[in-house]
């Protein structure tokens, strides 16, 4: 072969390889930008999501924490406890398991809270209504008679009638205010409850009557709702230990066979069965959550 033919041609392979090099850079770099571009977005999207639903539900509930102070709190978490798991437990599986537990678990746990004070609020409503209802047959004005219901009801009834008083008070709309009580407490019950104050200050009426009828309905239909819950409480254990069961016999094989259930972590085909096993896992949940979940 001619020897300049022979190095043109190395020069050709040695150009071709440089660009080829320059172009996968370039590539990288462009990929790598907007990685970085989306998860600041992602970040900024997440920040955002996280402090709005931590504000409105802890100021919902009462709970003066500083949104900005808690979102580190979790961050930090978020970062913190998976890399230990990982170092600890050369667990790649447990850490995003506990990465995802704790990036989407908060906004669960603000849910559940929300839920139980919602559920403690609609079961003293009764009791609430029929104490206004002796406070205005004794002749005492509304205002007077959520005066006495704040000083004698617990939390949370006692502390959203005292923020309505104070925002009349201070000059605050009767209809702002009732507006932003039902904001704060999206309850059929308690919206009764405010359709029967709007009526009876446009209309008038026989305000006590009426919220006697009221909370003697209310206490029946929460007597019911005690009733379904306690027969539905049967099927809902069976769903929690049918969810559960699956998971401690995979746990206890898991320690008396560790080489065999090791195959489930390291193949493809044991990967593929965890999936299955998960989907299943969450169907049958759900499934058994909706045939118990009784509308009242």
């Amino acid at each position: 072969m001619n020897p300049a033919w022979a190095e043109a041609s190395s020069f050709s392979a040695s150009i071709v390889y440089i660009a080829t090099l320059g172009c996968l850079f370039i590539a990288l770099a462009i990929v790598a930008f907007i990685a970085i571009n989306k998860s600041r977005s992602f970040y900024a999207d997440y920040e955002e999501v996280y402090k709005e639903t931590a504000t409105t539900n802890m100021d919902d509930m009462f709970m003066f924490i500083d949104p900005h102070r808690l979102f580190m709190v979790n961050i930090i978490a978020i970062i913190v406890f998976p890399l230990l798991t990982i170092l600890l437990f050369q667990s790649y599986i447990i850490a995003i398991a506990l990465f995802l537990i704790l990036a989407f678990g908060p906004f669960r746990v603000y849910k559940v809270m929300r839920n139980k004070r919602l559920k403690r609020f609609e079961h003293q409503l009764p009791d609430a209504l029929t104490m206004i209802t002796g406070g205005l047959s004794a002749g005492a004005s509304l205002n007077m008679a959520l005066e006495a219901l704040v000083q004698e009801q617990p939390a949370p009834l006692s502390q959203e009638f005292m923020l309505f008083i104070r925002e009349q008070r201070i000059g605050v709309e009767f209809e702002h205010s009732i507006r932003n009580m039902e904001r704060r407490l999206p309850i059929q019950d308690f919206l009764m409850f405010t359709a029967a104050l709007r009526i009876s200050r446009d209309i008038g009426g026989n305000l006590g009557e009426t919220l006697d009828t009221l909370a003697d309905t209310l206490r029946r239909k929460v007597t019911m709702e005690g009733k379904i819950e306690s027969l539905t409480a049967q099927g809902r254990m069976q769903g929690y230990v049918m969810t559960a069961l699956p998971l401690f016999l995979g746990l206890l094989l898991s320690f008396l066979e560790p080489k065999a259930m090791g195959l489930m972590f390291t193949t493809p085909i044991g990967w593929a069965t965890i999936s299955v096993i998960v989907v299943m896992e969450v169907l049958g949940y759900i499934f058994i959550r909706q045939v118990t979940n009784i509308d009242v």
